[in-house]
């Protein structure tokens, strides 16, 4: 997305449990959620908003008992940096001050985009390799 002139990453999601997974299956879910939200920041150096709901609201086909919503919602900087995270029951606004300017900052130190070997990427572009 940087490589498109993005300077902020924004990935909303209303993203949650079922109600009966056991608190250890909500917490590898969770934790992915969060992992993958931080990786698209790092791999972009850019910020990440990543807001999501909190809650519960019951299945309107009656198949299952709903869906809990795991808020923890979060904003981070260019390396993944935890800047602001909500808990996971609370409605609430997150507000962070972010420069714009240390993106570029840390493309100097991590220079992802500068190396990149793009001379290897033939077969990215393949639905199947040869």
């Amino acid at each position: 997305m940087a490589l498109a002139g993005a300077e902020i990453l924004i990935y909303p999601t209303a993203i949650g449990w079922d109600t009966t997974d056991d608190p250890a299956e909500q917490a590898r879910q969770l934790e992915a959620w969060v992992t993958v939200q931080r990786g698209h920041a790092v791999a972009n150096n850019l910020p990440v908003v990543a807001p999501n709901r909190v809650g519960t609201e019951p299945d309107p086909s009656g198949q299952s008992s709903g869906i809990h919503f795991w808020g923890n919602s979060f904003i981070c900087g260019p390396q993944g940096e935890f800047l602001a995270r909500a808990d996971d029951t609370t409605e609430c606004i997150l507000s962070v001050t972010i420069d714009r300017r240390r993106s570029e900052s840390i493309r100097r130190i991590w220079p992802y985009f500068r190396d990149r070997r793009i001379d290897a990427y033939g077969d990215i572009l393949k639905r199947v390799r040869d």
